[in-house]
């Protein structure tokens, strides 16, 4: 199976820096305004993903959602978390205090690979 998501390994050192600190983590992906298309990193539990939300796999054992929206411009697209030093667009994500910033880098999904892909979470 292939997966929609994977991460550098920054971004795996700074999950696992944020997870001796917070516990338990997820991401949420919006597709709008307020923190535009960063992704954003909470305590698990602390963001409720909307219905019709998709779940499109994990990051170090962290649920990975994305706005319904979002999803459907890049559903094609395999997502890799990184990190940036500096700060991104807004301010609510955890990695925020320590002067980083998650982001997405973005890949076609190959013909083989779409045949292949982990199937999908819906928030209900």
């Amino acid at each position: 199976m292939v997966n929609r998501i994977d991460a550098t390994q920054k971004a795996k050192d700074l999950i696992q820096d944020l997870k001796s600190k917070h516990g338990d983590l997820m991401f949420y992906q919006a597709g709008g305004c307020c923190e535009g298309t960063q992704p954003q990193c909470f305590e698990k539990g602390g963001f409720f993903p909307r219905m019709n939300d998709v779940m499109i796999g994990e990051v170090e054992n962290s649920e990975f959602w994305v706005d319904k929206d979002l999803f459907e411009y890049w559903k094609y697209s395999h997502f890799e978390l990184d990190v940036l030093d500096g700060f991104g667009a807004g301010g609510f994500s955890l990695e925020t205090p320590l002067g980083k910033t998650f982001k997405i880098n973005y890949r076609l999904f190959t013909e083989e690979e779409l045949a292949e892909l982990v199937p999908l979470k819906l928030m209900d």
